[in-house]
């Protein structure tokens, strides 16, 4: 591949887009006719910092991102513009999803496959709670076996094979906390480079849960910065942080990290409003770039010497499907027949509490406080996997008027007295779990609903395997536990919390793996039947995780854009 003759930013640099400046002031420009070398699909956790990456390498990079490019200025404090008119995630009337629990039924349109719609992805409104996998994560299927019903394996790298790019992810991208304290966190080469966020009083009241239980709480690490860092502002708890995009820059999305700095080498094109269709395939056998819609919907195609596909765990597959050829009829990259299948999520079981004292957890960051001493389920429990828990509020003013804690009046003068202490006086205890991939759980193309650009929508065939039932009611019991050993005066197992399918951290659609019979991408991310074709993303997942994936997904990139480096410069592609 070519090396533009401009001479890149030196790395050690970190340059930040400033609040109010716009961000493609100076960008480079290509036209869709010059073949770059490489053309990467989203912008997200993945995809911001694989374009960071190949950038700083010397390489020239296009990023065509679907969704509008937003500057920290355009968020806001509005409940209902991020919550019920999709301020900040796809749209559902332009891009509908059918749903269907078995492949004999009949798939009816729901809103299921739910991301964010923007430069920066979901990297840009997440939580960040910043979880490192464990290392047994990678070897579950050698060391505990397969259930039956699932399609559970070993991962083709380790922990000692990511170990470094998690730390990259700390220190490149900006992660809060504190090393050496957590039993459960597996080894690190490194500590954090900043101190954890302040702990909240739902952190207090984990800590008092975990101490009478018997177990052990820990600063939650969080892509949250705890002070300055790199040229941006330190967190200032301003309230509204579940769901919302950061108005400072505190959340160390790609948005406020590797996407200034990618457009700073001179090599990198961001291109919002690109809705992406096809990958084209070339005679030869590799891809030759993206066929795309731009802004008013013309059609056009991007030349370039290799794609990088990073749009999540539901539209890389999707767009691997619509790039079906004659010698792909079932989609481009897909001869194992698992691109779509094994979908995974992260569960969720969660207990509610009410407190005779104020807790206040809408102040500052989601969370302050972790536990992990259910990483691995016991064997008496007869229950495969495992996961961790928090305590939060997730009660913006709105969310309390709508989520009734259960056994409260929902209406009249009785509701309206007790709304205060629904807002100020509750406490959540999420436990996030394993989910099993199963075979016949996927994403595949609707054969009849077509999208606003008249491209087949994504239909979603998913059932809860058994296990995964039996590990919510036990964090879902558990969860409870926490809150009366906290002291919540009352305390309700609210069960899964899920809709019984993956909406969000969507995972596993495009799995890793050394045998191109049994998986989609190699231990690189690179595509078995396509040397110049990648995917990058919680697609490439083999597991679940035991609870948040963004992170392993940013790992993950980080090592494969050093792979996609190595091979470049070894004229591999």
């Amino acid at each position: 591949m070519s090396n533009p003759s401009l001479t890149p930013n030196d790395p050690h640099e970190h340059p930040h887009a400033k609040q109010g400046a716009s961000p493609q002031a100076g960008m480079k420009r290509y036209k869709p006719s010059d073949e770059v070398d490489f053309a990467i699909v989203g912008s997200g956790a993945a995809g911001g910092v694989v374009a960071r990456q190949l950038a700083q390498a010397g390489f020239s990079v296009v990023v065509l991102e679907q969704g509008p490019w937003r500057v920290n200025s355009d968020f806001k404090h509005d409940e209902l513009w991020v919550s019920m008119q999709q301020g900040l995630t796809n749209d559902f009337d332009k891009v509908p999803n059918t749903f269907r629990a078995r492949e004999s039924d009949v798939a009816k349109k729901s809103q299921v496959a739910q991301y964010a719609m923007m430069v920066g992805g979901s990297s840009a409104h997440f939580t960040a709670n910043y979880w490192r996998f464990p290392e047994i994560e990678f070897m579950q299927a050698s060391r505990f076996g397969v259930p039956p019903g699932s399609s559970i394996a070993d991962w083709p790298i380790s922990y000692a094979d990511l170990e470094p790019y998690y730390t990259m992810v700390d220190w490149e991208c900006g992660v809060s906390g504190k090393a050496g304290v957590n039993p459960f966190e597996p080894w690190r080469s490194k500590g954090y480079p900043m101190p954890p966020l302040p702990i909240k009083s739902e952190g207090v009241l984990l800590e008092k849960a975990a101490k009478k239980v018997g177990w052990h709480a820990a600063p939650a690490p969080m892509a949250i910065t705890s002070q300055p860092y790199r040229g941006r502002s330190g967190c200032v708890s301003c309230g509204f942080c579940f769901g919302f995009a950061c108005e400072v820059g505190a959340k160390s999305g790609t948005i406020n990290t590797m996407i200034p700095e990618a457009v700073k080498t001179g090599r990198c094109e961001i291109r919002p409003g690109s809705y992406v269709r096809k990958v084209e395939l070339g005679a030869n056998g590799k891809v030759t770039g993206v066929k795309y819609f731009d802004s008013t919907k013309t059609e056009q195609f991007q030349r370039a010497k290799a794609v990088v596909i990073c749009a999540n765990g539901a539209e890389t597959p999707r767009l691997l499907l619509n790039s079906a050829t004659n010698g792909f009829q079932d989609g481009l990259a897909n001869s194992s027949g698992y691109v779509g299948r094994n979908l995974m999520s992260n569960y969720n079981s969660a207990g509610i509490g009410m407190f005779a004292h104020e807790v206040n957890g809408w102040k500052g960051a989601v969370v302050s406080r972790i536990v992990h001493d259910p990483m691995i389920l016991p064997e008496s429990t007869g229950i495969y996997g495992g996961g961790g828990f928090d305590f939060r509020s997730m009660m913006t003013p709105m969310n309390a008027v709508l989520n009734t804690m259960p056994g409260m009046p929902r209406w009249g003068s009785a509701w309206k007295k007790n709304l205060p202490k629904m807002f100020s006086n509750t406490c959540m205890a999420i436990g996030h779990t394993t989910q099993l991939p199963v075979m016949t759980n996927r994403f595949d193309l609707d054969p009849t609903l077509k999208d606003a650009w008249g491209m087949p929508v994504l239909r979603t065939t998913f059932a809860d395997h058994q296990n995964d039932l039996e590990m919510m009611k036990w964090f879902g019991a558990k969860g409870k536990e926490l809150l009366e050993a906290a002291g919540a005066e009352r305390a309700v197992d609210l069960g899964a919390m899920q809709q019984g399918y993956p909406t969000v951290h969507l995972l596993g659609t495009c799995r890793m793996g050394n045998d191109p019979k049994t998986s989609v991408v190699n231990a690189n991310n690179r595509a078995h039947d396509v040397p110049n074709l990648y995917m990058v993303d919680g697609s490439s997942f083999v597991t679940s995780g035991r609870g948040q994936p963004t992170m392993t997904i940013q790992a993950l990139a980080f090592r494969a854009a050093d792979k996609m480096i190595g091979a470049a410069k070894r004229n591999e592609l």
